[in-house]
C-alpha cells in the first residue's frame, strides 16, 4: 500500500483570543486558563505515560505483522521517538481507508466510526501543502523521509532505462492496488499494460525479478531496497532507476507525522525527538537496521 500525495502543509489558526472578556477583571484567570489549556495535551500523554502511534496495517517496510506484532521501520521510529519524550510507545494499527482524508480523519482527530482512535500522532502521511488545506483539523510535520519510486530492473534484461518505451516487450511488475502500479499500465493509453504482473506487495514485485520471474518492478525506492536486503541480494544484476511517467513526481515525495492542529506542544515535543535522532545518528542506524536509504525529506 502506498498512497501518492494528492494534497500538504498548512496550519490551523491559534485559538482566538477574547478581548472584550479580558477587558474585565477576569483577565488573570482566563490566562491562566489559556495556559493550561496549551499544556494539556502533551501533559495528559505525559501523565499516562505512552504515546499512541497510528500505523497502517500491511504496509511493509515501514508496519507490517500480526496486529500485536506490528514491525518495520515506522514502529522503530516510533519507539525511537518516544524513548526520546521519555514514553513508552503504545501502537495503533490500522487498516487504511478510502484515501488519506479518511485515515487522518478516523485515526488523527476524530476516531474511527467503530471507536478506536484517534491516536496522538499518525506516521506515513505525506508532507503536501492541498493534503492540510483539505485537512484544516491536522498538521503535518516532522518530515523522516522522502519516499520516490523506482524501476528494479535485472540489467542482464535491460541495462539501462531511458524511457518508459525502453520496457516494451518485457515481462513487469507492480503492487496492486498502488499509484505505480496505474502509472506504469496507463503509459502510452495502456502500451505496457498487458506485461504487468500484479503482486499483493511491492517487495512480491520485487522478489519477481529477484527470482527472474520478470524483466522490472516499479516500486518504492523503500520497497525495492527491503526486498533486496530480505534476499541478501547485492548491487549487481539488479539496479535501481529512476523513470519519468505521466502524474508520477519526479523528486518523490516528502513523508511525516500528523496530529491535531490544536496539539502544538506535542508536535514540538516531537518535531525535538526527531531532531535529536538525527543529529546523533540514531536515525541514520533506524535506516540501515532495515536495509534502507536514508534520504533527506
Amino acid at each position: 500500500m502506498n498512497r501518492f500525495p494528492s494534497e500538504g502543509p498548512n496550519r490551523r489558526r491559534l485559538l482566538a483570543t477574547v478581548p472584550a472578556l479580558l477587558a474585565t477583571g477576569l483577565a488573570g484567570t482566563l490566562g491562566t486558563a489559556a495556559a493550561q489549556t496549551e499544556l494539556t495535551d502533551l501533559a495528559r500523554i505525559k501523565a499516562g505515560g505512552a504515546l499512541k502511534v497510528a500505523v497502517y496495517k500491511d504496509n511493509a517496510p515501514f508496519s507490517d505483522g500480526p496486529a500485536n506484532a506490528v514491525t518495520g521501520l515506522d514502529v522503530s521510529i516510533a519507539e525511537a521517538v518516544a524513548a526520546k519524550m521519555g514514553l513508552r510507545l503504545s501502537l495503533l494499527p490500522f487498516d487504511a481507508g478510502e484515501n488519506m482524508n479518511d485515515d487522518l480523519r478516523n485515526m488523527v482527530w476524530r476516531g474511527h466510526y467503530l471507536g478506536y482512535g484517534p491516536a496522538d500522532v499518525m506516521l506515513q502521511v505525506p508532507v503536501d501543502r492541498y493534503l492540510m488545506q483539505r485537512n484544516r483539523q491536522v498538521i503535518v510535520l516532522a518530515p523522516y523521509m522522502r519516499q520516490q519510486l523506482v524501476l528494479a530492473h535485472d540489467t542482464r534484461k535491460i541495462a539501462e532505462v531511458q524511457s518508459a518505451d525502453d520496457l516494451k516487450g518485457l515481462p513487469l511488475a507492480a503492487e496492486r492496488g498502488a499509484g505505480a502500479a496505474s502509472a506504469l499500465m496507463g503509459y502510452g493509453g495502456g502500451l505496457l499494460r498487458t506485461q504487468v504482473g500484479i503482486h499483493a506487495t511491492g517487495q512480491d514485485a520485487v522478489k519477481a525479478v529477484i527470482e527472474g520471474k520478470a524483466a522490472a518492478a516499479f516500486v518504492t525506492r523503500a520497497q525495492a531496497e527491503s526486498a533486496l536486503f530480505a534476499a541478501g541480494t547485492k548491487p549487481g544484476n539488479i539496479r535501481l532507476s529512476s523513470l519519468s511517467l505521466p502524474g508520477v513526481p519526479d523528486t518523490g515525495w516528502t513523508v511525516g507525522m500528523a496530529i491535531k492542529a490544536e496539539h502544538k506542544e506535542l508536535g514540538l515535543a516531537l518535531e525535538g525527538a526527531l531532531s535529536q535522532l538525527r543529529s546523533s545518528g540514531e536515525l541514520l542506524a533506524i535506516f540501515q537496521k532495515h536495509g534502507l536509504t536514508l534520504t533527506a525529506p
